[in-house]
């Protein structure tokens, strides 16, 4: 494994530390795992300390790099990254990693490794992947979300569902068999965003992933620009919703369904397996969504 493609600038000393890691791509639906991450890095003051190096992991023709001015006339690139930030959880005697960046297109295990490695050697505790997937549920309800681990002591320590998906998977699933084979403690937390609204970040998701994390490893989150923000999407959303009739029918429906289904669940919460069946179809339907997606050099 070559120690280049781990560039660390300053080694942290850390408290009882918890690594949160969030991908654009495949395992982030509606954008809600990378703002949900992005937003923790944020609000905890976290300082960049490592990155690993896109050019052995990124097709740079699937994910390009961007190009910037600074100042108005020098050119700046900025290349797809996945970078490491640490920073103290407020009101707690905890630290946190967070691992922000991309899905890689290339040599996933390699990469996965130099994850583990850094996390082990960094004394972290525990490894919480943040995901989102697209499903049939309506924007005007709360976001379900499912912890799963593949442990069963960790499931019964912490209230989780036993991972019982089978399927394609991408860099989250890859990752945590790289923490089971290293004896590192990990769980997967997944979010559910509308399908009928994909494109748009969904702040929804995003604050359910954080709130769920919160009860995870027993700390604080506050939540309070998550909630302006899912305010303003979910008058939004209504409003384009209601400009289309058979979209406001389907919509209905689907919260009918979504009462229903609470009102057979205990808490309020939709069940792991629930979610878990909306993952398998929602990943079975992209991979054959990518299977017929047109090339660059064939798209217009």
């Amino acid at each position: 494994m070559p120690l280049d493609d781990l560039r660390i600038d300053d080694r942290p000393t850390l408290r009882n530390p918890v690594m949160i890691t969030a991908f654009r791509g495949w395992n982030d639906g509606g954008q809600a795992a990378t703002v949900a991450a992005g937003y923790l890095a944020r609000h905890w003051e976290t300082t960049r300390f490592a990155d690993i190096d896109p050019e052995a992991f990124v097709d740079f023709q699937a994910v390009r790099p961007t190009v910037s001015l600074d100042a108005g006339m020098t050119r700046h690139i900025e290349w797809p990254e996945n970078a490491f930030f640490h920073g103290a959880i407020p009101g707690t005697e905890r630290d946190a990693v967070i691992l922000l960046g991309v899905e890689p297109n290339y040599r996933w295990r390699a990469f996965s490794e130099l994850v583990v490695g850094l996390a082990r050697d960094l004394g972290v505790e525990l490894v919480v992947t943040l995901g989102a997937l697209l499903a049939d549920v309506p924007h005007t309800r709360p976001s379900p979300v499912t912890g799963a681990a593949t442990d069963p002591r960790l499931v019964e320590e912490l209230g989780l569902q036993l991972s019982r998906y089978e399927g394609p998977t991408g860099i989250v699933g890859v990752l945590h068999d790289a923490c089971r084979t290293a004896e590192l403690r990990s769980v997967s937390l997944w979010s559910a965003v509308p399908h009928y609204v994909s494109l748009a970040p969904s702040p929804k998701a995003a604050k359910a992933l954080c709130v769920r994390l919160a009860d995870l490893v027993g700390v604080p989150i506050e939540t309070t620009e998550l909630d302006e923000a899912e305010d303003e999407y979910e008058t939004q959303v209504t409003e384009a919703v209601a400009s289309d009739p058979d979209t406001q029918a389907y919509v209905e429906e689907l919260e009918r369904r979504a009462d229903t289904i609470e009102s057979f669940t205990e808490g309020g919460e939709v069940t792991g397996d629930t979610i878990a069946a909306e993952l398998t179809r929602f990943l079975r339907q992209r991979d054959r969504e990518r299977r017929s997606e047109p090339s660059e050099d064939e798209t217009p």
